[in-house]
Protein backbone atom coordinates (compact mmCIF):
# COMPACT_ATOMS: atom_id res chain seq x y z
CA UNK A 1 0.00 0.00 0.00
CA UNK A 2 2.74 2.17 0.98
CA UNK A 3 4.13 2.24 -2.24
CA UNK A 4 1.25 2.92 -4.22
CA UNK A 5 0.82 6.31 -1.90
CA UNK A 6 4.33 7.74 -2.16
CA UNK A 7 3.23 8.99 -5.87
CA UNK A 8 0.33 11.10 -4.63
CA UNK A 9 2.87 12.04 -1.72
CA UNK A 10 4.96 12.62 -4.08
CA UNK A 11 2.88 15.12 -6.58
CA UNK A 12 1.57 17.05 -3.28
CA UNK A 13 5.19 18.08 -2.62
CA UNK A 14 6.45 19.26 -6.05
CA UNK A 15 2.73 20.83 -6.53
CA UNK A 16 4.51 23.42 -8.77
CA UNK A 17 3.49 24.61 -12.28
CA UNK A 18 4.94 22.69 -14.76
CA UNK A 19 7.62 25.13 -16.41
CA UNK A 20 9.02 25.76 -12.89
CA UNK A 21 10.10 21.69 -11.85
CA UNK A 22 10.46 19.06 -14.76
CA UNK A 23 12.28 15.73 -12.73
CA UNK A 24 13.11 14.20 -16.68
CA UNK A 25 15.27 17.81 -16.96
CA UNK A 26 17.23 17.69 -13.61
CA UNK A 27 21.01 16.51 -13.71
CA UNK A 28 22.02 13.23 -11.70
CA UNK A 29 23.07 15.81 -9.16
CA UNK A 30 19.84 17.53 -8.96
CA UNK A 31 17.55 15.18 -8.99
CA UNK A 32 19.94 13.18 -5.79
CA UNK A 33 19.39 16.35 -4.10
CA UNK A 34 15.24 16.37 -4.55
CA UNK A 35 15.41 13.09 -3.37
CA UNK A 36 17.32 13.35 -0.39
CA UNK A 37 15.12 16.58 0.34
CA UNK A 38 12.20 14.37 -0.05
CA UNK A 39 13.20 11.75 2.33
CA UNK A 40 14.58 14.31 4.99
CA UNK A 41 10.78 15.65 4.55
CA UNK A 42 9.27 12.36 5.50
CA UNK A 43 11.46 11.10 7.81
CA UNK A 44 10.68 14.58 9.53
CA UNK A 45 6.67 14.60 9.31
CA UNK A 46 5.80 10.56 8.83
CA UNK A 47 2.28 11.72 9.31
CA UNK A 48 2.22 12.45 5.61
CA UNK A 49 2.87 9.20 4.28
CA UNK A 50 -0.55 7.98 6.56
CA UNK A 51 -2.22 10.49 5.38
CA UNK A 52 -1.61 10.10 1.89
CA UNK A 53 -3.26 6.15 2.62
CA UNK A 54 -6.00 7.46 4.08
CA UNK A 55 -6.34 9.78 1.32
CA UNK A 56 -6.04 6.68 -1.68
CA UNK A 57 -7.88 4.13 0.40
CA UNK A 58 -10.99 6.39 0.61
CA UNK A 59 -10.38 7.35 -3.08
CA UNK A 60 -10.26 3.50 -3.87
CA UNK A 61 -13.99 2.46 -1.56
CA UNK A 62 -15.46 5.06 -3.54
CA UNK A 63 -14.39 3.78 -6.88
CA UNK A 64 -15.47 0.26 -5.24
CA UNK A 65 -18.74 1.55 -4.70
CA UNK A 66 -19.61 3.31 -7.75
CA UNK A 67 -18.80 0.29 -9.51
CA UNK A 68 -20.42 -2.18 -6.94
CA UNK A 69 -23.92 0.29 -8.02
CA UNK A 70 -23.29 -0.54 -11.78
CA UNK A 71 -22.96 -3.91 -11.33
CA UNK A 72 -26.35 -4.46 -9.14
CA UNK A 73 -28.35 -2.25 -11.54
CA UNK A 74 -27.03 -4.48 -14.60
CA UNK A 75 -27.66 -7.90 -12.69
CA UNK A 76 -30.82 -6.43 -11.18
CA UNK A 77 -33.69 -8.98 -11.99
CA UNK A 78 -31.12 -12.01 -11.48
CA UNK A 79 -31.04 -10.28 -8.03
CA UNK A 80 -34.41 -9.64 -6.91
CA UNK A 81 -36.40 -12.26 -9.34
CA UNK A 82 -34.64 -14.67 -10.14
CA UNK A 83 -38.34 -17.17 -9.78
CA UNK A 84 -36.63 -19.82 -7.47
CA UNK A 85 -34.55 -18.10 -4.31
CA UNK A 86 -36.74 -18.41 -0.85
CA UNK A 87 -38.70 -15.22 -0.26
CA UNK A 88 -39.19 -13.99 3.43
CA UNK A 89 -39.70 -11.45 6.10
CA UNK A 90 -42.21 -9.22 4.01
CA UNK A 91 -42.85 -10.22 0.87
CA UNK A 92 -44.50 -6.93 0.10
CA UNK A 93 -42.20 -4.42 1.94
CA UNK A 94 -40.58 -1.17 1.04
CA UNK A 95 -37.24 -2.67 1.26
CA UNK A 96 -35.99 -5.71 0.07
CA UNK A 97 -32.17 -7.53 1.64
CA UNK A 98 -31.05 -10.40 -0.46
CA UNK A 99 -28.55 -12.58 1.48
CA UNK A 100 -25.95 -14.83 -0.36
CA UNK A 101 -24.68 -17.36 2.49
CA UNK A 102 -22.59 -20.90 3.19
CA UNK A 103 -24.17 -22.70 5.75
CA UNK A 104 -20.23 -23.37 7.49
CA UNK A 105 -19.42 -19.83 7.39
CA UNK A 106 -18.99 -18.05 10.81
CA UNK A 107 -19.38 -15.24 10.19
CA UNK A 108 -22.66 -16.55 7.72
CA UNK A 109 -24.14 -18.20 11.21
CA UNK A 110 -23.65 -14.82 13.06
CA UNK A 111 -25.17 -13.04 10.70
CA UNK A 112 -28.58 -15.10 10.69
CA UNK A 113 -29.50 -13.74 13.90
CA UNK A 114 -28.68 -10.13 13.29
CA UNK A 115 -31.18 -10.72 10.12
CA UNK A 116 -33.70 -12.29 12.10
CA UNK A 117 -33.53 -10.00 14.65
CA UNK A 118 -33.89 -6.90 11.71
CA UNK A 119 -36.68 -8.37 10.28
CA UNK A 120 -38.51 -9.27 13.56
CA UNK A 121 -38.23 -5.44 14.69
CA UNK A 122 -38.39 -3.42 10.81
CA UNK A 123 -41.76 -5.41 9.59
CA UNK A 124 -41.62 -4.20 6.63
CA UNK A 125 -38.30 -5.58 4.87
CA UNK A 126 -38.25 -8.36 2.11
CA UNK A 127 -35.44 -11.02 2.56
CA UNK A 128 -34.36 -12.96 -0.46
CA UNK A 129 -31.46 -15.79 0.32
CA UNK A 130 -29.03 -17.04 -2.14
CA UNK A 131 -27.35 -20.64 -1.99
CA UNK A 132 -23.73 -20.03 -2.35
CA UNK A 133 -22.00 -22.73 -1.05
CA UNK A 134 -18.02 -22.18 -1.50
CA UNK A 135 -16.37 -23.67 1.42
CA UNK A 136 -15.79 -27.55 0.30
CA UNK A 137 -17.83 -30.74 -0.10
CA UNK A 138 -20.02 -30.01 3.07
CA UNK A 139 -21.22 -27.12 2.63
CA UNK A 140 -22.62 -28.32 -1.49
CA UNK A 141 -24.09 -31.29 0.38
CA UNK A 142 -26.08 -28.82 2.57
CA UNK A 143 -27.22 -26.03 -0.06
CA UNK A 144 -28.46 -29.45 -1.71
CA UNK A 145 -30.24 -30.78 1.08
CA UNK A 146 -31.85 -27.07 1.51
CA UNK A 147 -32.87 -26.36 -2.35
CA UNK A 148 -34.41 -30.24 -1.93
CA UNK A 149 -36.06 -29.31 0.56
CA UNK A 150 -37.58 -26.09 -0.55
CA UNK A 151 -38.19 -27.55 -4.03
CA UNK A 152 -40.27 -30.97 -2.16
CA UNK A 153 -41.61 -29.60 1.23
CA UNK A 154 -41.88 -26.17 0.08
CA UNK A 155 -40.83 -22.18 1.73
CA UNK A 156 -42.35 -23.13 5.27
CA UNK A 157 -39.74 -26.19 5.21
CA UNK A 158 -37.12 -24.43 3.71
CA UNK A 159 -36.93 -21.53 6.28
CA UNK A 160 -37.00 -24.29 9.35
CA UNK A 161 -33.90 -26.21 7.54
CA UNK A 162 -32.11 -22.91 7.07
CA UNK A 163 -32.48 -21.79 10.48
CA UNK A 164 -31.35 -25.50 12.02
CA UNK A 165 -28.54 -25.46 9.56
CA UNK A 166 -27.29 -21.94 10.58
CA UNK A 167 -27.32 -23.54 13.91
CA UNK A 168 -25.74 -26.71 13.23
CA UNK A 169 -22.08 -27.13 14.11
CA UNK A 170 -21.46 -30.71 13.71
CA UNK A 171 -20.06 -32.52 10.37
CA UNK A 172 -22.59 -32.18 7.64
CA UNK A 173 -23.17 -35.67 6.14
CA UNK A 174 -26.20 -37.40 5.21
CA UNK A 175 -27.13 -39.15 8.27
CA UNK A 176 -26.77 -36.40 9.76
CA UNK A 177 -29.16 -34.46 7.20
CA UNK A 178 -31.83 -37.40 7.50
CA UNK A 179 -32.16 -37.16 10.61
CA UNK A 180 -32.95 -33.14 10.30
CA UNK A 181 -35.79 -34.05 7.74
CA UNK A 182 -37.56 -36.59 9.73
CA UNK A 183 -36.91 -34.04 12.79
CA UNK A 184 -39.40 -31.76 10.57
CA UNK A 185 -41.73 -34.40 9.22
CA UNK A 186 -40.57 -34.37 5.72
CA UNK A 187 -39.77 -37.23 3.34
CA UNK A 188 -36.24 -37.70 3.86
CA UNK A 189 -35.70 -40.45 0.97
CA UNK A 190 -37.95 -38.15 -1.75
CA UNK A 191 -35.49 -34.91 -0.43
CA UNK A 192 -32.02 -36.83 -0.85
CA UNK A 193 -33.44 -38.34 -4.15
CA UNK A 194 -33.69 -34.53 -5.37
CA UNK A 195 -30.51 -33.34 -3.76
CA UNK A 196 -28.78 -34.49 -6.84
CA UNK A 197 -31.31 -33.30 -9.37
CA UNK A 198 -30.63 -31.58 -12.59
CA UNK A 199 -32.96 -28.45 -11.03
CA UNK A 200 -30.89 -28.22 -7.68
CA UNK A 201 -27.72 -28.35 -9.84
CA UNK A 202 -29.11 -25.55 -11.89
CA UNK A 203 -30.00 -23.02 -9.23
CA UNK A 204 -26.91 -23.70 -7.46
CA UNK A 205 -24.98 -23.24 -11.27
CA UNK A 206 -27.23 -20.07 -11.53
CA UNK A 207 -26.38 -18.04 -8.09
CA UNK A 208 -22.25 -18.83 -8.98
CA UNK A 209 -22.83 -17.11 -12.08
CA UNK A 210 -24.66 -14.21 -10.52
CA UNK A 211 -22.14 -14.20 -7.94
CA UNK A 212 -19.38 -14.06 -10.34
CA UNK A 213 -20.81 -11.20 -12.19
CA UNK A 214 -21.19 -9.10 -9.18
CA UNK A 215 -17.63 -10.01 -8.22
CA UNK A 216 -18.70 -11.56 -4.84
CA UNK A 217 -15.95 -14.45 -3.52
CA UNK A 218 -16.98 -14.56 0.18
CA UNK A 219 -19.70 -14.72 2.63
CA UNK A 220 -21.97 -13.34 3.71
CA UNK A 221 -22.49 -10.80 1.24
CA UNK A 222 -25.71 -8.97 1.17
CA UNK A 223 -27.63 -6.24 -1.63
CA UNK A 224 -29.64 -3.86 -0.07
CA UNK A 225 -31.77 -2.56 -2.60
CA UNK A 226 -28.93 -0.80 -5.21
CA UNK A 227 -26.13 -1.08 -2.56
CA UNK A 228 -23.73 -4.41 -2.21
CA UNK A 229 -22.31 -4.59 1.31
CA UNK A 230 -19.50 -6.96 1.38
CA UNK A 231 -19.38 -9.12 4.73
CA UNK A 232 -20.65 -9.45 7.98
CA UNK A 233 -22.72 -6.77 9.38
CA UNK A 234 -24.38 -6.19 12.96
CA UNK A 235 -27.77 -5.39 13.28
CA UNK A 236 -27.59 -1.53 14.12
CA UNK A 237 -25.44 -1.14 11.26
CA UNK A 238 -28.04 -2.56 8.95
CA UNK A 239 -30.73 -0.61 10.52
CA UNK A 240 -28.79 2.08 9.71
CA UNK A 241 -28.54 1.28 6.05
CA UNK A 242 -32.50 0.41 6.17
CA UNK A 243 -33.35 4.09 7.98
CA UNK A 244 -31.15 5.55 4.82
CA UNK A 245 -32.76 3.76 2.33
CA UNK A 246 -36.11 5.43 3.25
CA UNK A 247 -34.45 8.84 3.07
Amino acid sequence: MLHRALPLLFSLLIALPASAMDLKELSDEERAQFRAEVRAYLLENPEVIMEAVERLQAREAEQQQQADLSLVAENADAIFNDGYSWVGGNPEGDITLVEFLDYRCGYCKRAHGEVAQLLESDGNIRLIVKEFPILGEQSVLASRFAIAVKQVAGAESYRAVNDALMAFNGEIALPALRRLATTYGLDAAEIEARMESEEVTAEIAETRALAQRLQITGTPTFVMEDELLRGYMPYDQMADIVAEKRG
